[in-house]
């Protein structure tokens, strides 16, 4: 699907196969000289196949485009590598860009190091495994890494008749960023707010307190003067103020859920997940599919870091797990 949301801003919809995110909402921007694609899909045939032929009908030309991903997550960079030409510039946070270009001996120090935190939060071993070898970013990543033109707070970007300003906003991923247009009062999120779904915050071996992140950048984009919300999935939504509110509230009923999971004593944090109120279809947590188990995990960890960190609960290593207890 195609559709132009303002003048010479088009969203592109590419689907996620077999994603809980059904789509990724890809933004083009027309100028007289120079087009901007903002996030692409994965690297996979039928995310290409959707974005080309949306490409194709707006008549964009590769070698006159340039791209801003807001955050290093598959469903948003993957087809870059299969896009991006030598006239591009790709826009891009310099922590994120640092990951990426990581080379294939780190890559792998990467995983490794990110397996050892799950399975010290109590990941059985077996499913850890299948689930690291079935994560999309080890799947649909990127073919080929560009040049990235780091861009930081506050930097500008002209696009089109757009005017955009960088925002930091780091939680969902460490460097994520947003666009803004103040004189159209529009902000390109990324998956910084999302209006069907919740973000997915998680552990991540490069932020300090993910949660207190993301409830900071919350803070800082609701005291932007906002009309509309571009998300980078599902639907656009204009009252950003009350979708914050709903993201924080959604995040206090999580962290209660985690402190209720512990009120009968000790757990690691793949126990303390069942716990938690899901939106996936099953009726168990067993019959989780096993990818879906990683990031609630990730998520439930992130969930007890926050609550370690205001000095409501405590972990402890024991017997090679971590136990979280009620202080």
């Amino acid at each position: 699907m195609i559709e132009e949301i303002l003048p010479h801003l088009y969203r592109i919809e590419i689907p996620l196969p077999r994603s809980p995110l059904k789509t990724l909402n890809s933004y083009l921007i027309k100028g007289e000289d120079r087009f901007l694609l903002i996030d692409t899909g994965m690297n996979r045939e039928e995310c290409a196949s959707a974005m080309l032929a949306g490409l194709q009908k707006l008549n964009v030309d590769l070698n006159r485009t340039d791209f801003f991903i807001t955050h290093l997550h598959v469903d948003h960079i993957g087809l870059l590598g299969d896009l991006f030409t030598g006239t591009s510039k790709v826009y891009f946070n310099r922590q994120e860009a640092g990951i990426l270009q990581t080379d294939i001996t780190g890559v792998r120090a990467r995983w490794e190091q990110l397996a050892a935190v799950f399975r010290l939060n109590g990941f059985p071993e077996e499913e850890l495994q299948k689930s690291s070898e079935l994560h999309p970013a080890r799947r649909f990543g990127l073919r080929k890494r560009p040049e990235f033109t780091i861009v930081k707070e506050g930097d500008l970007l002209e696009a089109g008749d757009y005017s955009f300003r960088f925002i930091e906003t780091p939680g969902h991923s460490p460097g994520h960023m947003c666009l803004y247009d103040s004189a159209r009062k529009l902000l390109i999120a990324g998956d910084h707010i999302l209006f069907d779904i919740t973000p997915n915050i998680t552990f991540w071996l490069d932020m300090e307190d993910s949660l207190r992140q993301y409830l900071a950048s919350l803070e800082k984009v609701n005291a932007l003067d906002i009309n509309m919300v571009l998300p980078g999935h599902r639907n656009i939504i204009g009252d950003h103020k009350k979708r914050i509110v709903e993201l924080q509230q959604h995040h206090r009923a999580r962290a209660n859920e985690v402190m209720k999971a512990l009120e009968d004593g000790s757990k690691t944090a793949f126990q303390v997940a069942p716990y938690v109120t899901w939106d996936i279809d099953c009726d168990s947590w067993e019959s989780f599919p096993t990818q879906q188990k990683w990031f609630a995990v990730g998520e439930t960890i992130a969930h007890l870091k926050y609550l370690e960190e205001q000095g409501l609960v405590q972990g402890r290593l024991k017997d090679n797990r971590i136990l979280f207890s009620l202080v």
